[in-house]
């Protein structure tokens, strides 16, 4: 039998190479390969058709039983997973170390205990002791979840399979963390792609057998994706990430992928010195401690899935003398997006920014993603460069093209309506649709704005 080829695997993006370099040809990322144990490979055919065991096929609208969600207890994690746990499901939860992942499960696995279902929360990197420590400071000593703590697939699974589980299998099962866990029958150490993706599968096929919610959290790589071969998220049925810098109080939960719910909708969470506490209204959050307008502050209604959030971006404009070299620092909002916006305001409007520094932050720590942000970065540019702050108890939202054009987005009522009930009272975006849902907003006026031209001239007192 042909000895196989040896192969490297890529920890960052899962690339294969057969033999090892030092940078990733897909993905750039330096010293990441890593010698992965191929699959067996067949000398010969095989007849696959016999010896096999035959299932029954079911027709695709055969009646069944609905799959009934399990809530956590928490209802912004309730929200980001689509309403609760479902039975079998795989969940893979990464996030920055010390974010906040132990403790949010630790919560959830506390309220279900106490809620009657079976708990086991099976720790890789601390030991029981510890793990019980942080339960105490959270005030969750006496709730009732199964803890251990141990890296092997093997013993875990053998555990889950005796006589304890055999009639009730856990409705939760944790493991933190699938880069801790190993498998005696895959060569390599912990965290390498085969162990990873080996354990990863074993756990999941029981869970799929089992009908056990099961939660795998992850590791994250340096630009904060999740650690490990991207055949692990396909493996999965959710992924989430849990965002936010630990020097900000509020924290993120996102869902990536989603099988059993849509992956716009997000929970927040502040981090508080009982562990983690739910914040129903996060523009409360994001715009605490702003007092009066200042110049280069706008507030913008973002849109997390069903969820509208006001978020307020902040910018500084910094004149230099001649020859030196201006600086562009973006904290929250993508860079590119920023550079083409500046352009713009240049080109089309007749601002100049070439010889000053810019300084562009979003309040609160908070990512935006939303290109309906433009217009609102757009004002807080302005009004820095003007020195003028825009008008009091406004907002603003509207995608930007090249043209200078503000173009529609999509759902403007919604953010309109968080506004008004947070007591703003005026909103410039683009023209409306001209439906009765978009045109009215009780206790708001819209004021809409066709160019990027006709935002300036409005902060720089010109209309």
């Amino acid at each position: 039998m042909a000895k196989p080829k040896k192969r490297y695997v890529c920890q960052a993006c899962g690339a294969l190479s057969h033999r090892w370099q030092g940078q990733c040809g897909d993905c750039a990322e330096w010293n990441t390969l890593v010698e992965d144990v191929p699959a067996t490979v067949f000398s010969q055919k095989h007849d696959l058709s016999s010896g096999g065991r035959a299932f029954a096929l079911e027709a695709l609208d055969a009646p069944g039983q609905a799959l009934q969600r399990r809530p956590t207890g928490i209802a912004e994690f309730d929200r980001a997973l689509g309403g609760g746990l479902v039975p079998g499901s795989a969940i893979l939860m990464g996030g920055d170390p010390g974010i906040g992942k132990s403790t949010l499960l630790l919560q959830a696995g506390a309220s279900i205990a106490r809620g009657g279902g079976q708990v086991v929360y099976i720790s890789g990197e601390e030991a029981a002791g510890q793990v019980r420590l942080r339960a105490s400071r959270l005030g969750l000593a006496d709730a009732p979840v199964q803890l251990a703590s141990a890296t092997s697939v093997r013993d875990i699974l053998t555990t889950l399979g005796g006589r304890e589980f055999q009639d009730r299998p856990p409705a939760l099962l944790v493991i933190d963390s699938i880069q801790t866990m190993h498998s005696d029958t895959i060569e390599g150490a912990p965290g390498t792609v085969s162990q990873v993706r080996g354990c990863a599968f074993e756990l999941i096929r029981y869970a799929k057998e089992n009908g056990v919610a099961l939660v795998l959290v992850g590791h994250v790589t340096k630009d904060g994706s999740i650690a490990g071969p991207r055949v692990l998220e396909h493996m999965v049925d959710v992924v989430m990430s849990f965002e936010g810098e630990r020097s900000h109080q509020f924290r993120i939960l996102r869902a990536l992928k989603n099988r059993f719910g849509a992956v716009d909708e997000i929970g927040v969470f502040a981090m508080a010195g009982q562990g983690l506490e739910e914040v129903a209204n996060p523009s409360t959050l994001f715009l605490s401690g702003r007092d009066e307008p200042l110049a280069g502050s706008a507030v913008f209604p973002a849109l997390e899935g069903t969820r509208p959030v006001l978020v307020e971006v902040q910018a500084l404009i910094v004149r230099l003398q001649s020859g030196a070299t201006p600086r562009r620092a973006v904290v929250g909002w993508d860079n590119g997006r920023l550079a083409m916006l500046l352009a713009v305001l240049e080109s089309r409007c007749g601002l100049s920014f070439s010889n000053a520094e810019v300084y562009l932050n979003v309040a609160g720590g908070y990512r935006l993603t939303d290109p309906a942000a433009d217009l609102a970065v757009a004002a807080a540019l302005v009004s820095a460069l003007a020195d003028r702050p825009l008008p009091d108890r406004s907002v603003w939202f509207g995608e930007v093209s090249l043209a200078g054009e503000i173009r529609p987005v999509a759902r403007g009522a919604p953010r309109l309506r968080e506004a008004a009930k947070l007591g703003f009272d005026r909103g410039y975006g683009p023209r409306p649709s001209g439906k009765s849902d978009e045109d009215k907003v009780e206790g708001l006026q819209r004021i809409a704005l066709d160019r990027l031209a006709n935002l300036v001239d409005r902060v720089m007192g010109n209309a």
